[in-house]
């Protein structure tokens, strides 16, 4: 499965009617300005309601019906402004602009450079100004480094991959745009695009459509991927008018391939090994610099994996491979994608919020996020929970998830309906309450989502709150007579704090196939992120929904992925002869693990992260660019690590493809060239060994230390010196229990090495035997 929003499509027959669906003109949101209103000094709900009628007709006038008209209108300003927001073709808006009611026509435009505010969150640029001294100038903004993509393919009429202005194609460059039935079209920002589905259609056991010999992203997953780690900057990009700026992923100037190894779900499966392997195959071959990687699945043994195998033949030849961590957490264990070779990454928050308050009747109001459109009136709604509304023979359990066919019509038309976060897709349940009759939705979190809320493009009004605040909402409604409630329309919110913190959904350490390595590697945003998005299905990936978007908000570790193959590029493109490990190096030790409140990172219930959550912790592209030393690993120390957990001489052979490789006589887990230190079964002490380069300028880096509970920690030497760049020098670490020895938990300290400008940081992960074993 791919790691962003998941699929709700389950019958294969129903999505391959998908494929057929045509193209659609990309539309944008305009502002329809009508003059003032003549409204007397009482206004009365029947006014405002007879106006947002008006509107409707208006604009059905020319749509071709009302209920057209309805779906397109963002805004009715019903009260002293005249006029409304829609989603309008351009040629639609210059028919309305020419009738004689009408003042004016404009595009929805922004006041600030925000959409893809995850690179402002993350300094490359504040406010929309670039830094001369910004990782985004100095590495010319990823300028001809190739970026590929294992993932849905990509929309290529994107303004995310135009080539204007683009020069021509690297000469290393041996892609190919692979046939299309759809007219795929391929340019010098998009320079490859390949599909891979024989995996797909064997597990399928049928053979499949022509349409499917495309790499044409019909899911959106694809194009958003691609697009946050290097898509051009496009102004004015937004989401039904929200988040207005201008889009740019990670690497700018990078060029981009597609590699469609992701179909519609087939018992839950999308993402085949025989495909995801034959792509690794072919990016290695075309001359890709960066892989990016959002999909997996459960972790299994290296060489029994397919997504291992192929990235560690890409690293093998130098290509950076950065992988999704998953969407299993907040559970224990869950991390995936955990070889040593793969950059894994979390997701976290932005200090950006798409608000919409949910005003109760009490006096109660309460933070929630959204991107959908306003209630039709501007006035309290009746509330009514799901498990009031519960059908005949449906469960009190499953209508309060609002999950299809367990509401009744009856008890929930014209109310707003309150559903419990769960089991079905957010987006799901308010395709549900609309089904239903009703008006709105408020999505209260369940106790494992906290205080994780997501701007989604609901189908109806809506608003998500987090989990305290859909306790006070339900308890409410539950004891009143005649609860009440309102959703006010989003709008985009900065500087939200605390930010980040980790997403409830990113999936968490310990590594359960080697606890000796600690992953996560890295956290970066991946919530409610806004990138490039198809044209061939809704915003919501719902068959109901209609609508069609250029941009989209999304979340997921896939999302955060592409972040940090973004800013691989620009390192690649800085450093083309840093290898993988080296630039993960750089990322990490360089990692910040305080939010904007200067306090340690908070999970989604706001109690204090680890770095099972966040690996070495928020990446920081400028700092990454100067990290003074890194931990270097070859192709060597990888099949030295194989050998250690136990792979077999015969087996090492054969994937060295060097006869000469024989594994070392004694090769101990503790000992590899990690970033990160992880002992998961500390009896008594145990000593570590790491290798340092120097990367930076001559000079002395001293040690500073914060030791796990209960563990003592000693570094010898203390003092590195190193006079020229490319010394290497290596340090032992000595962990020791105190006491009674470590608790059955795990405990979480730091390395830090300094000379006085770098802080090259190592986190330290320690727990004892019995806590190992549980």
């Amino acid at each position: 499965m791919w790691f962003g929003k998941l699929s709700c499509f389950v019958q294969l027959i129903f999505i391959l009617s998908l494929f057929q669906v045509p193209a659609f003109a990309i539309k944008k949101s305009y502002i329809v300005y009508l003059g003032s209103h003549a409204h007397g000094p009482q206004v009365s709900e029947a006014d405002l309601h007879r106006v947002t009628d008006s509107h409707s007709e208006f604009l059905g006038s020319f749509l071709g019906s009302t209920q057209k008209a309805k779906e397109a209108i963002i805004y009715s300003y019903k009260r002293h402004i005249n006029g409304f927001a829609a989603t309008l073709e351009e040629e639609e808006a210059a028919e309305i602009a020419k009738h004689p009611k009408v003042v004016s026509v404009f595009l929805n435009q922004g006041r600030q450079l925000h959409t893809t505010h995850s690179w402002d969150f993350m300094l490359l640029e504040k406010d929309g100004v670039i830094h001369p001294t910004s990782l985004w100038k100095r590495a010319r903004f990823g300028e001809d480094t190739i970026i590929g993509n294992l993932d849905t393919g990509v929309w290529a009429e994107s303004e995310s991959f135009s080539d204007e202005g683009i020069g021509p194609i690297p000469a290393k460059w041996k892609g190919i745009c692979q046939n299309d039935t759809t007219g795929f079209p391929c340019n010098r920002k998009l320079i490859g695009a390949r599909y891979f589905n024989k995996g797909y259609a064997s597990y399928a056991g049928a053979p499949l459509r022509s349409s499917f010999n495309s790499a044409r992203d019909h899911e959106g997953h694809g194009s958003h991927t691609l697009s946050t780690a290097a898509g051009n900057f496009v102004a004015g990009a937004n989401v039904f008018g929200l988040g207005n700026g201008t889009a740019k992923g990670g690497s700018p100037k990078a060029r981009v391939a597609a590699y469609k190894v992701c179909w519609p779900p087939i018992n839950g499966s999308e993402c085949f090994d025989a495909d995801i392997m034959a792509a690794f195959d072919a990016a290695i071959h075309d001359g890709v610099d960066v892989l990016s990687v959002s999909l997996g699945g459960d972790p299994s043994n290296y060489l029994d994996d397919g997504l291992s195998i192929g990235a560690f033949h890409a690293v093998k030849n130098g290509i950076a491979v950065v992988c999704s961590a998953g969407n299993s957490g907040p559970a224990a264990g869950t991390v995936s994608n955990v070889a040593p070779w793969m950059i894994t990454v979390g997701a976290s928050t932005l200090d950006r919020e798409f608000q919409a308050i949910v005003q109760l009747q009490n006096g109660l109001r309460l933070k929630g996020t959204s991107l959908s459109k306003p209630l039709p009136e501007d006035r309290f709604y009746p509330l009514i929970t799901g498990a009031q509304a519960k059908a005949a023979n449906a469960s009190p359990h499953d209508a309060m998830l609002c999950i299809g066919g367990t509401l009744d019509p009856q008890k929930v038309k014209g109310k707003i309906l309150a559903c419990l976060r769960g089991d079905t897709a957010r987006v799901d349940k308010g395709e549900q309450a609309a089904l239903a009759g009703a008006v709105g939705m408020i999505l209260c979190n369940d106790k494992g989502s906290g205080n994780e809320i997501i701007a989604d493009p609901h189908v109806l009004p809506a608003s998500q709150i987090n989990y305290t605040d859909g306790i006070a909402v339900f308890s409410y409604i539950n004891s009143t007579v005649d609860p009440q409630g309102f959703i006010t329309p989003p709008t985009a919110q900065l500087n939200t704090k605390p930010a980040p913190f980790m997403a409830s959904f990113s999936s968490q350490g310990p590594n359960t196939i080697t606890p000796e390595i600690l992953k996560p590697d890295i956290t970066a945003p991946g919530v409610n992120i806004i990138a490039a998005y198809t044209q061939a299905t809704s915003p919501t990936n719902e068959s109901f929904d209609k609508r069609r978007i250029a941009f989209n908000t999304e979340s997921g570790t896939s999302m955060s992925c592409p972040h940090v193959s973004g800013v691989v590029g620009l390192l690649k493109t800085l450093y083309p002869d840093w290898s993988p490990s080296a630039i993960r190096s750089a990322i990490m030790t360089t990692a910040r693990t305080r939010d904007n409140t200067v306090n340690p990172m908070k999970n989604a219930s706001f109690i204090e992260a680890t770095p099972f959550s966040f690996g070495a912790g928020h990446i920081q592209p400028n700092r990454a660019m100067d990290p003074g030393l890194i931990y270097d690993l070859t192709v060597n120390d990888y099949l030295d690590f194989l050998c250690a957990i136990g792979y077999n001489k015969t087996m090492m052979q054969l994937f060295s493809e060097s006869p000469n490789y024989k594994c070392p006589k004694s090769a101990s887990l503790l000992d590899f060239n990690y970033p990160s230190i992880a002992v998961p079964e500390l009896s008594g002490s145990v000593t570590v060994t790491r290798r340092v380069k120097n990367v930076g300028s001559p000079g002395t880096y001293a040690v500073r230390i914060h030791k796990p509970l209960g563990v003592s920690v000693t570094v010898e030497p203390n003092i590195l010196k190193f006079k020229n760049i490319g010394e290497e020098k290596s340090f032992k670490v000595t962990l020791k229990a105190k006491g009674l020895g470590v608790t059955k938990d795990y405990v979480f300290g730091g390395l830090i090495w300094s000379d006085g400008k770098h802080y090259v940081r190592s986190p330290i992960v320690v727990s004892s035997a019995a806590a190992a074993a549980v």
